[in-house]
C-alpha cells in the first residue's frame, strides 16, 4: 500500500483549500485525492474519472447506511457517472452529486455545517476556481 492509500484522518472535517494537487484540512495539507466519510478522511489513489468504479467507491459503499448525499469531485471536468455506480447507491438510499471538485467541495462543506449525513469523493486538481 502506499502512503496516499493509508494517510488517514479519524474524523470527518471541513475542507479548507483545494489545488496543487492536494487538499488543506484540519491544518494539515494531503496531496492527491481525498475520500470524506463519517469514519474519517481518508487519502483515495484515484486521479481521474477513468478511475471512477464501484470498485474504487466500495469505502463509501460500505458506509453508505450512515449517508444520504454522496458529491463526487470530477477533477476539472465533468463526465457521466456510470449507472452502475449510481444504481449501486440508489439501492442503498443514497443521492449522488458528481460535479467539478471545487463545486462538491464547496458543497460539501455546506451540507457539514448543516450536519447533514454527507460523503465527498474528491479528485485532486492543479488549479482551484
Amino acid at each position: 500500500m502506499s502512503a496516499v492509500e493509508t494517510a488517514h484522518f479519524p474524523r470527518q472535517v471541513g475542507i479548507d483549500a483545494y489545488g496543487n494537487g492536494g487538499f488543506r484540512f484540519a491544518e494539515m495539507s494531503h496531496k492527491g485525492s481525498l475520500l470524506c466519510l463519517p469514519n474519517g478522511m481518508s487519502g483515495w489513489p484515484i486521479d481521474s474519472t477513468a478511475q471512477l468504479t464501484l470498485e474504487s467507491l466500495e469505502p463509501v459503499l460500505a458506509q453508505a447506511d450512515k449517508l444520504d448525499v454522496l458529491l463526487i469531485g470530477l477533477g476539472g471536468d465533468i463526465v457521466a457517472i456510470d449507472p452502475a455506480i449510481r444504481q449501486a447507491f440508489r439501492d442503498r438510499s443514497v443521492i449522488i452529486e458528481a460535479t467539478q471538485t471545487g463545486g462538491a467541495v464547496r458543497t460539501y462543506n455546506v451540507l457539514l455545517a448543516e450536519e447533514r449525513a454527507v460523503a465527498a469523493a474528491l479528485i485532486a486538481v492543479e488549479n482551484a476556481r
